[in-house]
């Protein structure tokens, strides 16, 4: 009897500090910036998925700064975190960051933005096809074009994969069309301010333009305001599906935008990070698709993408 009680108690022993370090997981989180509305609800969505896991999790902004945001993660490393999540700023600057990742043996997971290079092991990347959005996005613009006319691209963050994949997704849609042509194309660095400037400066130099591609809602929320009371209406699609944009949808004023699912992401960032940190394995790419929201089906997205 006493042996039982004895071997009983050991296999409690052993089985606390697992149950501890499930309870006690350590996230660092560095985002590109704070200051963009759909990296906003991105945040929010892993924040709230943290809580739920009982994961405590240090979220910083790296305010658009590819030093800073290794800072953190170097950081985050000197704190003996479990793990690491990282909306990098310049996906083509990740290496130094997957290198101190690797060296410290921390599980490293990548967010909404897909680095460049291939991912080593207790690596991962959670998030969606950009030219998968640019296609959807410009197929939307061509039916309401009726297959003809020109179209301008607002291009976001050039140091950014999901700018030149999406704006590769529209122009790969524009070149079938042989009545469609491609005739403006500048970065407004997904900031909707930048967008006014760049489509006022488009507007005052008398460019012929029938459509406007956006990389992002807030670009394309920028176009609208630039265009103001403009006579020349201006079809407009952009990309995340945030609750600004599905009200220009719902007011006429947006053709189509790309449901991103922040949500999804956020929450599969979180959940791979976990899982990489429990020994577990993981897929190298996890995808989260994309949808097309037109004013049709905007009802099924309203209460989604919510900070």
């Amino acid at each position: 009897m006493n042996i039982k009680k004895t071997i009983v108690a050991s296999l409690l022993v052993c089985m606390l500090p697992a149950a501890a370090m499930a309870k006690d997981l350590q996230v660092g989180v560095s985002m590109a910036l704070f200051d963009d509305n759909f990296l906003t609800i991105l945040r929010t969505a892993m924040q709230k998925e943290m809580t739920k896991d009982n994961v405590k999790g240090q979220v910083e902004d790296a305010k658009g700064d590819v030093s800073q945001q290794l800072q953190q993660v170097q950081n985050f490393i000197g704190q003996g975190v479990d793990a690491i999540i990282v909306n990098p700023v310049d996906t083509n600057a990740v290496k130094p960051i997957v290198d101190a990742a690797k060296k410290a043996n921390i599980p490293l997971v990548f967010v909404n933005r897909k680095p460049a290079g291939e991912l080593g092991d207790k690596m991962a990347y959670v998030g969606s096809d950009s030219e998968l959005a640019g296609r959807l996005q410009m197929e939307a613009l061509a039916k309401a074009m009726n297959g003809k006319g020109n179209v301008a691209i607002l291009m976001g963050d050039l140091a950014n994969e999901s700018t030149r994949d999406r704006t590769k997704g529209v122009e790969a849609v524009a070149a079938k069309y042989p009545d469609i042509k491609v005739v403006q194309k500048q970065t407004a660095k997904f900031m909707r301010n930048d967008a006014v400037d760049v489509v006022s400066n488009w507007l005052t130099a008398g460019d012929d333009i029938q459509a406007i591609a956006s990389n992002n809602d807030e670009m394309a929320i920028g176009a609208l305001q630039a265009l103001g009371k403009n006579p020349n209406h201006i079809l407009i699609a952009g990309v995340d599906g945030t609750p600004d944009a599905l009200q220009m949808l719902k007011n006429g004023k947006m053709v189509a935008t790309v449901f991103q699912d922040a949500k999804g992401q956020g929450e599969g960032a979180v959940d791979a990070a976990v899982k990489l940190a429990n020994g577990e394995k993981v897929d190298k790419v996890i995808n989260i698709p994309y949808q097309l929201i037109t004013k049709d089906n905007m009802a099924e997205f309203e209460n989604k993408n919510l900070k």
